[in-house]
């Protein structure tokens, strides 16, 4: 599928699902002290780092974006989805919020001090994934951490319905972390943790802490 098909998708599915899913998940950072814990530990690499803004790539509702700045990291948010945005915008008055795509993300060479996406690689192909992690290095500090959340698993299906019942097309690609960190080393990332969660589930997740190579 182009680019333009799988964006399209992506795009109309969460615009679709926004309302539900922001209802779904905005208590879910309460719940998940593993997932609170890596944050922490990703917020103090952005302070050990000289700080500065952080882009939180894929943030959906905003709920992870706010749970940064609470941890006094500058964060902003960018979302494929418009729907998305307005409702972090009216969820979270007051923080940074903007359309726009990993795969071509509209930041200035080493602008960010911080980079997280998480779960939002999830609907991104194989294919595309070294032009995203491109973009990743060519936007962060050298030096600057980025943080990965992502389903454990191989291969790929089809979402056709959720959040609330909705209509939905997109892929979910499960992939190895041992995958994920060999495309962030092509990408001129060094890998320095990683960590398995939830492994009694049928969809178990991995966090993936990487840096951005001079």
């Amino acid at each position: 599928m182009s680019d333009q098909g799988w964006l399209a998708d992506t795009r109309t599915s969460y615009d679709t699902v926004a309302v539900s899913y922001a209802d779904q998940v905005r208590d879910a950072l309460a719940v998940e002290p593993y997932l609170r814990g890596s944050l922490a530990l990703f917020a103090d690499l952005v302070h050990a780092a000289g700080g500065g803004s952080v882009a939180d790539v894929g943030y959906g509702p905003g709920h992870v974006t706010a749970h940064l700045r609470k941890l006094g990291v500058d964060a902003f948010g960018i979302d494929l989805s418009p729907a998305m945005v307005d409702v972090a915008r009216r969820d979270h008055p007051g923080l940074r919020f903007e359309v726009g795509s990993m795969t071509d993300l509209d930041l200035a060479d080493a602008s960010v001090a911080g980079l997280l996406a998480f779960w939002s690689l999830i609907h991104v192909p194989d294919d595309a994934v070294s032009r995203v992690f491109g973009h990743f290095r060519r936007a962060l500090r050298p030096g600057g951490p980025l943080l990965l959340g992502v389903h454990v698993g191989d291969g790929s299906r089809l979402k056709t319905q959720g959040y609330g019942g909705h209509p939905m097309r997109v892929y979910v690609h499960r992939r190895q972390p041992g995958q994920v960190a060999a495309w962030l080393r092509d990408a001129g990332f060094t890998v320095e943790a990683q960590m398995l969660l939830d492994l009694d589930e049928s969809v178990p997740g991995a966090v993936l802490f990487a840096r951005r190579q001079p």
